[in-house]
């Protein structure tokens, strides 16, 4: 073999520069370059490469005329074969110029050639835009993670935590790393249990979130603790939820909301502006959480577009119009109404769509009205009246050429019902403006909420959220007009994390814990640990969990966790590339005192 050529091995090569950086000014300098075959394309003399690593690609030239030993193996070569190679830019004909690539001013001239290795046909082209189902990708996710939006999704996520670290840190916070082997402690969602092999018959459990761990922190005089924590959460996953995230996990001592927002909208403002290069407003919009249910029939409202609902249930009480005398007759009956920006020209079928659309979520039906510049125009003006549709109007705000639609059922399933309309409304219009961030803090979230038995509570957010001073008297007597100190806070309707002033006396705590139904032993048993420390001269503190998932979501414009997720698990909590979860060895159960049931 030539001694320009070697197949294998790096030698004493050392990359001088990566690819996409290569520039008119390394023209005539000799580098080393490194990477990936991307294409080939023999031109019948010349022989071109495009070249390929994380930052880019750089086209190489093998002129047979220049060094005959190094074109003759690029004749062999093949894509993702992976290369090192010497040579010198030069800079192209102004007509061979390709201005799509950052390199395209110049190619490089091969002098020598090390083939380090060489691959077989991948399974789908290193590009983006590819029409490849997700269950494919996800199974050759090494594969995948080549191509350049995955590249750029990695390089954000560490631009991302990053910025967090910095930004912490310049504000005294302490990274503090907890375990993840814990103990099993309710917080809304299954465990996953890991069996201990010392101690048969007992489990460790891992963290939902170091929810308990954060709040013994504070009762150590940590005062500002973070961390980049994984949690695991054995539940139903969504196109936004994963058995497996990671959130930043912050805690202070001696503040309120105040300090606490103030800290998170610094973080996000450091995050966004080095992660995509957007400058965010602060301070963030704040809204309560009964104004988001009746505006927007949602906790978590998008507010990149306007479409408000009203309670129109005065104005209709006493209408003729069967269906809403019907419901208004009932103690929880109410009309809610929105007006529909520029849909008053929707022909027939596409209001039949809207109207299917609210059957299909589970509603009896969708009222409609179109207002133009002849009036209302609808089968069911003459029951409604114009001069209460002209009410309708004034509250609404509606302009001529929108459509007025009116949902009549039970409050809560109305304001879901319309809620999730306005959404689709907003997707069908194009009002939805994807550079538009909406930030917006959610608070006054009630402290409980019915359990699934008549008189059960169970936790809004979880049993360590501290309610207002102003409601402790409720506990007793009418637990569930009792607000909590949570927050959560929302980008474009969509909950990036939870938060709240903890719980910081034992005996708010206890009681707590009984009205969610837990016996003295029950809690001891389970929380005896944090009972104690509360005991101890617990301060009084408070914390947010922004999930940086869903964050990343949010940047990278996409509706799917695992778009950001370098290796992602299906939607059902498989991970395709590697087969888990799988079965072990019966010597392995066997080792932890356990054996399996015998499969039907």
């Amino acid at each position: 073999m030539s001694d320009k050529i070697e197949l294998g091995q790096l030698g004493d090569w050392r990359r001088t520069i990566y690819c996409g950086e290569v520039r008119t000014d390394h023209v005539d300098k000799e580098l080393i370059l490194m990477g990936w075959v991307h294409s080939v394309r023999d031109h019948g003399g010349l022989i071109f490469i495009d070249l390929r690593d994380k930052s880019g690609l750089v086209q190489l030239v093998f002129d047979p005329s220049h060094e005959q030993d190094c074109h003759v193996w690029a004749e062999k070569l093949r894509p993702e074969w992976v290369l090192a190679v010497k040579g010198k830019p030069r800079s192209r004909a102004a007509e061979l110029v390709n201005p799509k690539i950052p390199t395209g001013e110049i190619e490089v001239l091969v002098d020598e050639l090390r083939v380090l290795n060489v691959s077989a046909p991948p399974p789908f082209a290193i590009e983006d835009g590819i029409d490849v189902s997700e269950d494919f990708r996800l199974q050759h996710r090494y594969i995948d993670l080549r191509r350049p939006e995955m590249q750029q999704m990695m390089k954000m996520r560490h631009d991302v935590t990053m910025a967090i670290r910095e930004y912490m840190s310049g504000e005294g916070f302490v990274e503090v790393e907890t375990p993840i082997l814990f103990k099993s402690t309710p917080e809304g969602a299954r465990d996953f249990l890991v069996p201990s092999r010392v101690y048969p018959g007992k489990v460790y459990a891992l963290p939902q979130s170091p929810q308990l761990l954060k709040q013994l922190l504070m009762i150590a005089g940590t005062e500002k603790y973070f961390q980049i924590a994984r949690c695991f959460r054995d539940e139903d996953p969504r196109a936004d939820r994963s058995v497996e995230f990671t959130q930043l996990d912050m805690e202070m001592s001696y503040v309120g909301e105040e300090q606490i927002f103030a800290v998170v909208e610094g973080m996000l403002k450091a995050v966004f502006k080095k992660a995509v290069g957007v400058e965010i407003e602060t301070p963030f919009p704040r809204m309560s959480y009964e104004d988001a249910l009746a505006g927007y029939g949602s906790d978590k409202p998008d507010l990149r577009f306007d479409m408000k609902m009203h309670d129109l249930s005065e104005t209709f009480k006493d209408c003729e119009f069967k269906v809403f005398k019907d419901v208004l007759a009932k103690e929880s009956g109410v009309v809610l109404g929105l007006a529909a920006t520029g849909c008053a020209g929707y022909s027939r079928s596409q209001i039949d769509e809207l109207i299917n659309f609210v059957i299909k979520a589970g509603g009896g039906g969708l009222a409609w009205v179109k207002y133009t510049d002849k009036g209302f125009e609808s089968s069911v003006v003459k029951f409604l009246g114009e001069e209460r549709l002209a009410k309708v109007v004034e509250a609404s705000g509606a302009k001529v050429g929108d459509l007025l639609l009116f949902v009549a059922d039970e409050l809560d399933t109305a304001r879901k019902l319309l809620g999730s309309l306005r959404l689709e409304l907003g997707k069908k219009q194009g009002l939805r403006d994807n550079e538009k961030q909406a930030f917006l803090w959610v608070l006054d979230f009630p402290l409980f909420l019915p359990g699934d038995k008549p008189g059960e509570l169970a936790s809004a957010h979880h049993p360590f959220t501290a309610p207002h001073d102003e409601d402790l008297g409720l506990l007793d007597k009418q637990p569930l007009q009792a607000k909590s100190r949570a927050y959560d806070l929302v980008i474009n309707g969509v909950e990036i994390s939870s938060g709240s002033i903890r719980i910081h006396q034992r005996e708010i705590q206890e009681k707590i814990f009984e009205l969610l139904g837990y016996t003295r032993e029950q809690y001891e048993e389970r929380f005896g640990f944090l009972l104690e420390a509360l005991g101890m001269g617990a301060p009084p503190h408070g914390g947010f969990a922004p999930g940086i998932d869903r964050l990343c979501m949010i940047l990278r414009k996409t509706e799917n966790i695992r778009d950001v997720n370098a290796f992602a698990k299906t939607g059902s909590g498989q991970d395709l590339m590697t087969g888990a979860p799988s079965e072990v060895p019966d010597a392995q159960w066997q080792e932890l005192g356990l054996r399996l049931r015998e499969k039907e």
